[in-house]
């Protein structure tokens, strides 16, 4: 199907769910109300690592208005993923819904159910709760000193999360002998949070047969199914979980939390529904974090510029818990291998627990750490050997064919089409030749342009053997249903699947209907993650779209004495080919009539991906003041190659909102915490600096159809995740444009850039 044949994909159509939005009427989990409802709240530990000698309950248990108490000699003991993944290389079995041991300050120690939140609240400081201290661990390298305190009894031994990851192929010693520079440094990264708007919530409820309906923002509804089955002892069909809007998730809603377990529990002990909601400062002390990370890179260049040797080693920061530390860590380390292609590689990669908030999946998941430090040097080394940037991950891209992180041939790369075309729509040569980098508005404040480039899966395959479901049905007057098991997350996903079911079938956006966020009505789903909804839920929904065109035609062609093969159908009308005046609508073909009752017509997809890569560069300009320390970003353009766009303005959407988190990590966000005694310092929107609307830079998406990938719907990529990576180093690279000073580490703050200043001047 050429560009042109398109009615309904790369149309920015009007998305179901905006009315509901904008009304306020779409429901969320947090305005879920119910008669006799109870309130829970969590009581949080005050001491990062120490073991309970003693709780006592009972004052709370007496305060009038009090429910229920829960500590953990109530709750089943049984260890769990804390992710609810399929076992995989993703997690690690390492937590319990509460424990005799406290690992985080902030940890949940108890749970109390109420009439009302204040009356839980107050219930929370009449748990009377006693510590033995034990010797805490706050940093990375505290964790791996031979004699630290361990914090697990579970994995390879020591505080490592899971066995180191290494990677290796061709000679690297060999390569470092051949290059003709052999650079070499140090990079770290902060604990960004993914902020999301609606905050952390689940209501459950209990009926008579011992069925638990739970309604929960999540971006994996059947995955918090099976582990709620699995930890409270019900078969899956006891479980239904409901998700209906939600905002927001960045990949951090794809664990279970302490609450969700929790509130399923008090709601059976008190036979009432009960709703527990995390407060602004809970997502942070509860929440999902990006990886704090430490990471030594060594790579080796031949004059012309041709990398030819890369050394690495990176260690996560995995907190208290292990999470998705497995996952990044495989994921951040492998990604080494790709973006500028190398035949020498020796990688080894870390996850490390500390007494700490937990991290988790946060949108990039291991690669904007590894690919921030890639292509800063990959900037240091065209600066050393007088090469332009540009010309220089030209030189180093990867191409078709090359092998990816995933293990598999890269099918459909364009990232080189991104940074040619960049290049020219920025007027890159002309911005950088400009000696002139001073603004003559304020002498003070200097101009600076710099390239970050990226690339990243659409699936999580192969860490996780992914598969897409979808089920679409014909209804007798000629609308259609699409039933999904896929999260929306506010990205417009449904919006996209219903084009592509509308494209595939032939009927027109409008007739098409989707049901979704009902474990009990909806086809299984894996969730929505690693940037896959479009590549592998629409393919489903394009293989049960196109068996359902197949039946219908072959329903009219009964109607029409015509072979199928011979109708077509394009906006609801079937029409025999090269006879247009001979037509049905769906209606006739489908309708009941004359006492023939109406077809039951409804099919099912599944697809199972293999790998697919997005590719992406961004091109960015800078003013940095010299007085003050103060960056502003100000322009950029990101060049995303998608293979096939289904929605150009939810596609820019979700790029624009990559760059707004990659700006706040790489300039003002960090969650902080207190390495003597694993304190937060900063969890809450006042203390931690997130850029806001007035703080956004002008924004030119430029979104390319260069290298459509086969396994997705007409060659869609996934684009959910790409555009935070590549922006962190196409600022730092414009400030040293802009300064002179090199940064390897985020966030780059006003003192770390007067320091810088000074130190520059002070060089003999």
């Amino acid at each position: 199907m050429t560009k042109q044949d398109f009615r309904i994909v790369g149309k920015s159509v009007k998305r179901a769910d905006v009315i509901e939005k904008v009304t306020g009427e779409g429901k969320y989990t947090g305005d879920y109300h119910m008669p006799g409802m109870l309130y829970g709240k969590i009581k949080r530990a005050e001491i990062a690592h120490a073991k309970i000698t003693r709780i006592d309950v009972s004052r709370a248990l007496a305060y009038p208005g009090v429910k229920a108490v829960l500590t953990h000699r109530d709750v089943p003991r049984v260890l769990h993923y804390g992710s609810p993944h399929p076992r995989s290389a993703s997690c690690t079995k390492d937590q319990y819904i509460l424990d005799d041991r406290v690992r985080f300050w902030g940890e949940g120690v108890a749970a109390v159910a109420a009439i009302s939140e204040e009356v839980a609240d107050e219930a929370l400081d009449l748990i009377d709760v006693e510590h033995e201290p034990l010797p805490g661990v706050y940093d990375i390298d505290t964790a791996q000193a031979p004699d630290a305190p361990q914090l697990h009894d579970v994995g390879p031994g020591g505080n490592l999360v899971i066995p180191p990851v290494r990677i290796e192929r061709g000679d690297v010693e060999r390569g470092f002998a051949e290059a003709d520079l052999i650079l070499e440094g140090e990079f770290e990264g902060g604990r960004p949070v993914p902020t999301y708007m609606e905050p952390n919530v689940c209501v459950a409820d209990w009926d008579g047969s011992n069925k638990l309906t739970f309604w929960t923002s999540t971006q994996t509804s059947f995955m918090v199914r099976g582990a709620l089955a699995e930890v409270l002892g019900l078969p899956l069909n006891k479980v239904r979980v409901l998700v209906d809007h939600m905002g927001g998730g960045f990949g951090a809603k794809q664990d279970l939390f302490q609450h969700e377990f929790l509130c399923a529990l008090l709601a059976k002990q008190c036979r009432r529904p009960v709703k527990m909601e995390f407060t602004r400062r809970e997502t942070f002390i509860a929440g999902r974090s990006r990886h704090p990370f430490r990471m030594w890179l060594k790579q080796g260049f031949r004059k012309d510029g041709t990398l030819v040797a890369r050394d690495m080693k990176i260690i996560f920061e995995s907190g208290a818990y292990g999470s998705h530390s497995p996952g990044v860590t495989n994921v951040g380390t492998a990604s080494a291998t790709s973006l500028y292609r190398c035949e020498n590689v020796r990688l080894d990669g870390r996850a490390v627990y500390t007494n700490t908030p937990i991290s988790g999946a946060y949108r990039g998941y291991g690669v904007v750490q590894t690919y921030y430090a890639l292509d800063i040097q990959m900037d240091e080394a065209a600066e050393r050997l007088g090469i332009d940037p540009v010309e220089m991950r030209l030189k180093n891209a990867v191409r078709e064919g090359d092998i990816a992180p995933s293990g598999h041939p890269i099918v459909g790369c364009g990232l080189e089409a991104c940074i040619s075309h960049g290049a020219d729509a920025f007027d890159w040569a002309g911005k950088r030749n400009n000696p002139n980098r001073s603004d003559p508005r304020n002498p003070a404040i200097r101009k600076g342009w710099g390239i970050g480039c990226e690339m990243h899966g659409s699936s999580a395959y192969p860490g996780i053997k992914e598969q897409g479901n979808a089920t679409v049905k014909m209804n007798e007057d000629g609308s259609v249903t699409l039933l999904t098991g896929a999260a929306g997350l506010g990205t417009g996903a449904h919006t996209a699947l219903a084009q592509i079911v509308a494209e595939e079938l032939g009927v027109t956006f409008e007739s098409v209907s989707v049901v979704h966020g009902d474990t009990d009505v909806v086809p299984w789903d894996i969730g929505a993650f690693a940037s896959h909804t479009t590549y592998l839920v629409g393919s489903a929904a394009k293989i049960a779209a196109a068996e359902l065109r197949e039946r219908v035609l072959a329903r009219a062609a009964e109607l029409l004495q015509e072979s199928a093969e011979n109708l077509g159908l394009v906006d609801g009308i079937i029409t025999v080919r090269g006879n247009p005046g001979q037509s049905i609508t769906l209606v006739e073909a489908m309708g009941p009539t004359r006492g023939v009752p109406s077809e039951h017509l409804i099919a099912s997809g599944s697809y199972t991906p293999t790998k697919s890569y997005s590719f992406a560069a961004h091109f960015v300009e800078v003013a940095v003041d010299t007085e003050t320390g103060i960056i502003e970003c100000r322009k950029v353009m990101p060049v995303h190659d998608v293979g096939k766009v289904i929605h150009p303005i939810a596609a820019q959407g979700q790029i624009e909102g990559g760059i707004q988190q990659g700006i706040g990590h790489t300039l003002t966000e960090d969650y902080v915490i207190d390495r003597t005694n694993g304190r937060s310092l900063n969890a809450g929107l006042v203390d931690y600096k997130m850029p806001l609307s007035m703080d956004m830079p002008d924004i030119e998406t430029i979104i390319l159809e260069a290298a459509p990938d086969p396994g997705g719907p007409w060659g869609a990529k996934g684009v959910g995740e790409d555009p935070i990576i590549a922006i962190g180093p196409a600022i730092c690279n414009a400030v040293h444009d802009a300064i002179g000073v090199r940064f390897h580490h985020y966030p780059i703050t006003p003192e770390d850039v007067l320091k810088g200043l000074k130190a520059r001047r002070e060089q003999p």
